[in-house]
């Protein structure tokens, strides 16, 4: 069972480089972005959700889906997986 805070994986979609370790009906390949602005990367979509980490302007982060507007993603300098404001993103 993979951490999904630190494997990008949920029920409907996972990390394309994470394929030959899990099944998923959909696969994506991550889209390197940088955030425009600081930001709270959460564990869930919900604004109240657990804070994971906060990223700074300026950090990566791999893109892997677009909910309204949230995305969701890969911060790898700190090796976790969250939700954060598409408005976020540079």
């Amino acid at each position: 069972m993979l951490d999904p805070r630190t494997h990008a994986v949920r029920p409907d979609l996972a990390d394309v480089r994470l394929a030959d370790r899990v099944f998923a009906p959909h696969y994506a390949a991550p889209v390197e972005r940088r955030l425009s602005t600081v930001s709270l990367l959460r564990l869930d979509r919900k604004g109240d959700s657990e804070v994971l980490a906060e990223l700074g302007a300026g950090d990566a982060f791999e893109l892997l889906d677009v909910i309204g507007d949230t995305a969701w993603g890969v911060a790898p300098g700190r090796g976790l997986v969250g939700y954060l404001p598409v408005a976020a993103l540079a």
